[in-house]
């Protein structure tokens, strides 16, 4: 018991030192990401999760470390889907490049609170009630189908309730006040805009955790599995997104392909205690083919027409 909590703490100091690092160091001053610096930290993040991977591998042996990997491969897959919410919002908002990072910086940081909560919730479900593990499966079955045939996105922060509420108790000024979060001014406290953009981006991820956490219950029942590979897929997000914003339209594709990975995970997840009960190398496999293949016809069947888009001077709210 002593054993696995100091695992646990171990490893959370690890991550708020990273984070300490990326934000205290390498970017204490607001800047415009780079490609080039975007594909490092990409590069960085990976790496340390195939060095976590490899200390799974030496630890607790291939078992649990081919869990590791699959869900990791899961969770940065379904990311991308969070990689195009942030580009709309930040095109809604017209927020300026120099103060992106730091939204999601404080975002991502939000959000690795959030999925702790929820895998630990997630965990003490199945453990109690093992019937769960078919509704969690039957939802995401659900959720891939609708994803497979859902039309282009569009966002309409004005009408998100998250925002509706805070307008309601904190007045936001009408326009950006630098990376600040909050201001005071003739002596009333205000928020600005970059924090209305750091709520949806936290309530965006709130909804994707939604989908992402049941679909990694279906390759490992682990707690410290299901969360290590989640932190690891949310750390990589910033990078990820400054990386792939760009040229997310080029992979229209991919949001099909994401669907029918929640599809075929529920379907694991249902039959995990039958006779077909899927193996969890061959899942990774038919994971990995199915992202590879609507990256492929991504690139063979470029889209013709562009959906519209909200222009970047839309109004802030």
């Amino acid at each position: 018991m002593a054993e696995t909590l100091w695992l646990w703490i171990g490893f959370n100091v690890f991550v708020l030192a990273m984070l300490a690092l990326d934000l205290g160091v390498f970017h204490r001053q607001a800047h415009v990401v780079s490609l080039r610096e975007s594909l490092t930290w990409t590069t960085v993040w990976i790496s340390l999760a195939l060095l976590f991977n490899a200390g799974v591998w030496h630890f607790a042996g291939a078992t649990k470390a081919l869990e590791f990997f699959t869900g990791y491969v899961i969770e940065k897959s379904l990311s991308v889907d969070n990689v195009f919410v942030f580009a709309l919002l930040f095109s809604y908002f017209a927020v300026p490049p120099v103060y992106q990072h730091k939204v999601l910086f404080w975002g991502i940081l939000g959000a690795l609170v959030m999925r702790a909560v929820m895998i630990a919730a997630g965990a003490a479900l199945i453990a109690k009630f093992a019937w769960i593990i078919y509704v969690f499966g039957a939802f995401l079955i659900v959720t891939g189908v609708k994803m497979i045939f859902k039309r282009e996105e569009q966002i309409h922060p004005e009408r998100n309730p998250l925002v509706r509420l805070f307008k309601k108790f904190m007045p936001v000024t009408s326009g950006y006040r630098g990376d600040k979060f909050f201001v005071r001014e003739n002596g009333v406290r205000l928020a600005t805009p970059l924090f209305v953009v750091l709520l949806l981006v936290e309530f965006s991820d709130l909804i994707f955790a939604v989908d992402s956490i049941p679909a990694i219950f279906a390759v490992t029942k682990d707690p410290f599995i299901v969360y290590t590979s989640n932190v690891f897929a949310i750390l990589g997000l910033r990078s990820l997104y400054f990386a792939l914003a760009g040229v997310m339209d080029k992979f229209h594709y991919l949001k099909v392909g994401l669907g029918v990975v929640l599809s075929f995970v529920g379907v694991k997840m249902m039959l995990a205690h039958t006779a077909w009960k899927i193996d969890t190398l061959v899942s990774l496999g038919v994971i990995v083919m199915i992202l590879a293949a609507s990256v492929v016809l991504s690139l063979l069947k470029p889209k013709t027409n562009k959906s519209a888009v909200t222009p970047a001077t839309a109004p802030v709210l």
